[in-house]
């Protein structure tokens, strides 16, 4: 019984997730409530499993709090500007450029881990090059979208820390080992930009007169929106060499990780804000700017916390992971956790985040680990099949911003990109498990 109220709560909440008609935080709070009480747990017993889980997770909470705050006040610096700048002029009218310096830009702008503000910095300063010169603008969304993606493994973006708060263990040592990952994903995307770039230009190459007028016609309709008095105010190019400083002071220190990365985050934030805006009141209005993205973050990860907390206390994700072993035919149990990963892309079409690491990781992981395979490797199967397909899937709130900007559909990026994608993380699951990672 235990088993069916603890599936049919994870089933409700993806259902719910799916659905859109509720936010992640309702779901994620008040649906392991009513199954609790379903399997005959009283208030009392409720609250102490609710304590558990969101002391398990407030490191997370802090540390997300702060990153985005950070990173949002060296965004609102200009700190990437010149770099994002430089690498569009330098290149201009080559194709194969254009494609690998999207890659650059895009790993660069998505530093503070939102999608939103990466989507908002690079397709207005993308968009019309890429029209100029008659390149697919879906090109442009698979690019940034991958980029982007690789990016998401840095502790602050969500999927780290949303596994991080599953597991139980903070998100920098999370992400340490995943650094080559990283580093490696980069440089295979570049070498894939390379070749989607000279794919690029054989298209162009084949265009008639026709299609090469109304591609010229679209370019010259693209409005230039000028520049933003307001974010040009905020601009401290005078700073731009103590910001970096600071910023990689502050990456540094996370890797090294002997101090917790939400103090880490804390102090830097203590030091950018009046460093960058010495008013009181250029402060706060900065905090409240980037505060709807790091309380929404920390709300999400909060009621994850709740929801883990009463799963794990009531003993119904034991008792379902128990379970399923014996439904599952024996030879697919112990890799349960690869089958996830290398599907990873494809759950992104018909799940959440939110979904994919809060109701499946949770199950999957338990089932893995009663057969020897370490909890920590599972995660990484898992993040690494899935993380990659982050900016394709229809529940990405900042992809719809991107389309919008654009003036894409999602359809239509979904055909052209989905494949590319869905091999380009198998690919990076091989090179994790080259690398010993997975």
């Amino acid at each position: 019984m235990l088993s069916i109220i603890g599936f049919l709560t994870i089933a409700v909440i993806v259902a719910l997730l799916i659905s859109g008609r509720i936010t992640p935080i309702m779901g994620l709070a008040v649906v392991p409530v009513i199954g609790a009480l379903a399997a005959g747990f009283n208030p009392v017993e409720i609250g102490a499993f609710f304590n558990d889980g969101i002391a398990s997770v407030i490191s997370v909470v802090i540390m997300f709090i702060f990153a985005i705050l950070f990173f949002g006040i060296m965004q609102d610096s200009g700190l990437f500007d010149p770099l994002i700048n430089k690498m569009v002029t330098l290149s201009k009218g080559n194709v194969t450029a254009v494609a690998v310096a999207t890659v650059i830009i895009g790993a660069v702008a998505h530093l503070d881990g939102s999608g939103a503000s990466t989507f908002l910095i690079t397709i207005p300063a993308l968009l019309p090059l890429y029209l100029k010169l008659k390149m697919n603008p879906y090109l442009l969304l698979l690019l940034i979208g991958l980029s982007a993606s690789i990016m998401n493994m840095v502790p602050w973006a969500g999927p780290i820390g949303r596994a991080g708060a599953v597991l139980g263990v903070d998100a920098s040592e999370l992400w340490r080992p995943l650094i080559p990952v990283q580093i490696s994903a980069l440089l295979l995307l570049i070498v894939l930009a390379v070749f989607l770039g000279m794919l690029e230009k054989r298209r162009i190459a084949r265009l008639t007169e026709a299609e090469q007028a109304k591609l010229e016609a679209a370019a010259a309709a693209e409005v230039d929106a000028g520049s933003d008095d307001t974010k040009e105010s905020l601009k401290r190019p005078k700073l731009l060499f103590v910001n970096l400083l600071l910023a990689l002071t502050v990456i540094g220190i996370l890797v090294w990780g002997v101090i917790p990365s939400g103090l880490v985050f804390m102090l830097g934030l203590s030091i950018a804000l009046p460093l960058n805006y010495p008013q009181v009141d250029l402060q706060m209005e900065r905090i409240k700017a980037h505060a709807p993205n790091a309380l929404m973050m920390a709300a999400i990860i909060l009621a994850a916390g709740s929801f883990l907390g009463i799963m794990n206390g009531s003993g119904m994700l034991d008792s379902l992971a128990q379970d399923l072993v014996y439904i599952l035919p024996a030879f697919v149990v112990p890799y349960l956790h690869v089958i996830m990963g290398v599907f990873g892309v494809p759950f992104d079409l018909v799940l959440s985040t939110d979904a994919y690491y809060f109701a499946l990781l949770p199950v999957v992981e338990q089932i893995v680990t009663a057969h020897g395979i370490d909890s920590i490797t599972a995660a990484y199967t898992m993040i690494i099949g899935n993380i990659i397909g982050t900016f394709v899937s229809p529940f990405s709130p900042a992809l719809w911003l991107a389309l919008g900007l654009a003036g894409l559909e999602m359809g239509k990026h979904i055909r052209y990109s989905f494949f590319w994608v869905w091999g380009f993380s198998l690919v990076l699951m091989f090179v994790a498990f080259l690398l010993g990672v997975i």
